[in-house]
């Protein structure tokens, strides 16, 4: 593990001095060839220095190395402009920081990056933000999540108390407080986000640029989920008795912000809202605590990782295009741009989890949990996904149909931008078709 570290440190002063664009892609990408090589086993391995790798926290890393090198393709903006080396240095530490989030096994570093990679991502969205309400979106991020894992804080710091130890393999005994059990848990669910505490998430999707939506959708909300699924294992029994309060609000959550989905008229703002229903649906998976219920989530955060990412990708492809995120400005997008209308096509029918996509798999392992943990799940997963398709078709028909809104115009898309999006739609097919060599 300290060989993949000191190579992301290593790069650090490549990009001080220099614009070292395509290098930068280079290198990430054989750092994730060089991370796949790695085995993972089902419980930690490659053990050095408080950093460890087990099944979850591999497909993660993964997952941060190949959206980190998309980030960069995406940006075709930043690269011609000014302190476009720092960017690719903001990109770096985001970087370092999620994969010591994911590979760490004691609970302080993993707090310590978990705050971190704040710090780099306010950066970008105050830098390359669009409109000047970035400042007050970026207030609302850092605010919200520093806020909600003060508490986890102490907690920690009552286990090393208590314990001598902050490894995640130990145990810490039973506790039936619900106020350590919120403590506990409120800073994974504000980074989840869960309904009540995701005001923050289409404010900071909104202004950020195009990599800092593509990071938000495609990683730090997979913290929460990754730190739910840690923290589980240490409080158990509180987990069994407290879940059923969580498990309602994400419920009626995920109906309430999917029809809040059907009036929204920015289309990011759309993509974002869908990101707060599909992550109340994993959130649901968790805590049920079965092990399909934690492997469809954890197929779900994989999925919605490049799914929403790439819708994020093509909104911004519009956006260079039409200088405005409005869907009444972006309409016909199918007489401009028909090459893109088929990718249109495949990404907003994965996010409502049409086969053969790994949303609809991850679903599949979703619902069969919610109905061991209570049968009348059923009744709100079918308005759950009832909803999740209407907001779907609702964003792929009201931006590729209606009238054009200029005289006439065409454009192609690059080359660039097809490679971008074919390498989110690959994996999203390919990972459903080779399921038997994820299942455990």
């Amino acid at each position: 593990m300290m060989s993949l570290i000191f190579y992301l440190l290593f790069m650090i002063p490549l990009f001080l001095y220099g614009n070292y664009w395509m290098m930068f892609q280079f290198m990430i990408l054989l750092c994730m060839c060089f991370f796949i090589s790695f085995q993972s086993y089902f419980f930690f391995n490659h053990l050095s220095y408080l950093l460890g790798i087990d099944y979850f926290s591999y497909s993660l890393v993964i997952l941060t190395l190949l959206i980190i090198s998309l980030m960069v393709i995406s940006s075709n903006m930043v690269k011609d402009s000014n302190f476009s080396n720092y960017f690719l240095l903001v990109n770096l530490a985001l970087c370092f920081s999620l994969i010591l989030v994911f590979c760490s096994t004691n609970m302080l570093l993993m707090y310590l990056f978990f705050e971190f990679s704040l710090i780099p991502l306010l950066i970008m969205i105050f830098g390359w933000g669009y409109q000047p309400e970035r400042l007050i979106s970026g207030l609302y991020l850092f605010f919200y999540t520093l806020f909600a894992s003060l508490p986890l804080l102490l907690i920690i710091i009552n286990f090393s108390i208590s314990s001598g130890t902050l490894f995640f393999d130990m145990d810490f005994g039973v506790s039936i407080s619900f106020i350590i059990h919120l403590f506990i848990l409120l800073a994974f669910l504000v980074k989840f986000p869960m309904f009540m505490v995701h005001f923050w998430l289409p404010k900071a999707h909104v202004q950020a640029p195009v990599a800092g939506s593509m990071i938000l959708a495609g990683l730090l909300l997979k913290i929460g989920g990754y730190g739910i699924i840690r923290i589980m294992i240490l409080h158990e029994y509180s987990f069994f008795k407290f879940s059923f309060i969580w498990y309602t609000l994400s419920i009626v959550g995920c109906i309430l912000v999917s029809v809040i989905c059907l009036i929204q008229g920015d289309v990011k703002c759309l993509i974002a809202y869908s990101s707060v229903a599909h992550m109340s649906m994993c959130l649901m998976g968790i805590l049920t605590m079965s092990s399909w219920g934690v492997l469809g989530s954890f197929l779900m955060m994989l999925s919605h990782g490049l799914c929403s990412s790439a819708l994020f990708c093509l909104a911004n492809f519009s956006y260079e295009r039409y200088l405005s995120r409005s869907f009444f400005i972006n309409k016909g997008l199918i007489n401009m741009m028909p090459s893109m209308s088929f990718l249109w096509f495949m990404f907003c029918a994965f996010n409502m989890s049409c086969p053969p996509s790994l949303n609809f798999l991850s679903e599949i392992f979703i619902i069969n949990s919610m109905m061991m943990y209570w049968g009348g799940s059923f009744i709100y997963f079918a308005f759950i996904s009832f909803f999740s398709a209407c907001f779907s078709y609702y964003l792929f028909s009201y931006t590729q149909h209606g009238a054009f809104h200029f005289l006439y115009s065409y454009s192609l898309g690059s080359a660039r931008e097809f490679l971008l999006l074919t390498v989110h739609l690959i994996p999203l097919v390919g990972l459903c078709l080779s399921i038997n060599f994820l299942y455990f």
